[in-house]
C-alpha cells in the first residue's frame, strides 16, 4: 500500500504553481531593474557583456545556494536568465562603437 494519494500529487503541483507565478513576478521585476541599467550603460557608453559582472552574478547565486539545488545547476540556471537579460538590453539599446 503506498504511503501517497493523489491529492497528495495534486497539492504538490498547486505548490509549484504558485512558487512559478512567484518566480516570474520575481524575474519581471529583476527585468525591470535590467532595463534601467540597460539606460545607465548607454548613456555612460558602457557594453552589455560584462564577464566579470557576471561571474560575481554566479558567485553570488552559488554562495547563498543550500540545496537541494546543485551549484552547477544553479549556474546553468543563471546563465540562461543573464542571457535573456543581455537580450533584453541589446533590444533596448544599440552598443556603444568601442572605435569611438
Amino acid at each position: 500500500m503506498s504511503r501517497f494519494r493523489l491529492k497528495d500529487l495534486e497539492d504538490r503541483r498547486v505548490r509549484i504553481d504558485d512558487i512559478d507565478v512567484r518566480l516570474i513576478d520575481l524575474l519581471n521585476e529583476r527585468t525591470a531593474i535590467v532595463e534601467e541599467i540597460g539606460r545607465i550603460k548607454q548613456e555612460l557608453r558602457l557594453a552589455i557583456y560584462e564577464p566579470k559582472r557576471e561571474e560575481q552574478v554566479f558567485s553570488n547565486v552559488t554562495v547563498h545556494n543550500h540545496g537541494p539545488l546543485p551549484h552547477d545547476a544553479v549556474k546553468r540556471i543563471f546563465e540562461r536568465i543573464i542571457d535573456e537579460m543581455r537580450n533584453i538590453q541589446k533590444l533596448k539599446i544599440v552598443e556603444p562603437d568601442p572605435e569611438n
